[in-house]
């Protein structure tokens, strides 16, 4: 038996602190059954519920964590089972950089997970990160919330999730357009520089426009070395990421970025993505610092 149609099996993990609860606020406002906490062991027990049978919910959101005996033997059996029935579980693994884990821990007081009397703070987060790695390496999606307010991790999750043009199965590609000056990506897989192309900010009549525009967009790529370099890096990606795919990759994040943000990653991102979606791709797009550069 298989899942409902666009019925969807999610599973939100990571560090403690990162986020997790709230990603799960944000699952359940999408329309999700949501539980937290849930015991690897019984995954497949709770999705064998809905085998078959109409729902009301757009999918099942599970919350796991460390704080359950043999986790990742559980979780690991719980992944055969549910690929036994013909069941795809989309994880989501949240996390951030240690230093703002500390910070987070010091403004709630509450103890981590793996905190002991012989285990302070940093060693808990140092093992934990240790701990899940082969879960961040199944996940289909690592979103680091460092950075991140609230808004921006809920706008992350229904940008991923809500469409049902990101339902499909196989590996995802998720592109992001960011600004040098901001920062890259922490979860980039695959980083492209654009700033050795024309920068449509010093001409007058484009710098209050952004890549969003076909003028910018023809600006940057009509000419060389845009043309060429647009060309070149689709002919690469489309010869790459089959490689991934068949390597068992199911996902990975390309980054593209200029001085701001704003005007040539955000069309060069624009471009990928139509380009990724013509060839049969499940693809989605952030545009990280639009609003900044």
């Amino acid at each position: 038996m298989s899942m409902p149609e666009a019925f969807s099996v999610v599973v939100v993990t990571g560090l403690s602190g990162s986020g997790k609860s709230t990603a799960l606020n944000v699952f359940e406002d999408l329309g999700y059954f949501c539980v937290d906490g849930l015991p690897a062991a019984m995954l497949p027990k709770l999705v064998s519920l809905f085998l078959g049978k109409d729902s009301k919910h757009r999918g099942l959101a599970l919350g796991m964590d460390l704080r359950q005996h043999d986790f990742l033997d559980q979780w690991n059996d719980a992944l055969h089972e549910l690929s036994a029935n013909g069941i795809y579980a989309r994880v989501l693994f949240v996390e951030a950089k240690d230093a703002t884990l500390m910070r987070r821990y010091a403004t709630t007081r509450r103890p981590h997970p793996l905190e002991s009397a012989s285990l302070g703070l940093e060693q808990a987060l140092t093992r934990e990160r240790a701990m899940l790695s082969p879960l961040r390496k199944d996940a289909e999606l690592v979103i680091d919330t460092s950075e991140y307010s609230i808004h921006d991790l809920r706008r992350m999750i229904q940008e991923r999730f809500a469409s049902a043009e990101n339902t499909g199965q196989g590996m995802r590609v998720h592109i992001i357009s960011f600004g040098f000056k901001y920062g890259a990506p922490a979860e980039a897989d695959l980083v492209f520089d654009l700033r050795f192309l024309p920068n449509p900010y010093f001409v007058p009549d484009l710098r209050p426009l952004s890549g969003k525009n076909q003028a910018v967009a023809d600006y940057v790529f009509k000419t060389e070395p845009g043309l060429g370099f647009q060309q070149k890096l689709q002919e690469f990606l489309l010869y790459l990421l089959p490689l991934y795919a068949s390597e068992g990759r199911y996902r990975i994040a390309l980054a593209v970025g200029c001085t701001g943000g704003r005007h040539r990653s955000v069309a060069l991102a624009e471009q990928l993505l139509a380009t990724l979606r013509d060839s049969g791709y499940s693809v989605s797009i952030e545009h990280r610092h639009f609003d900044l550069g």
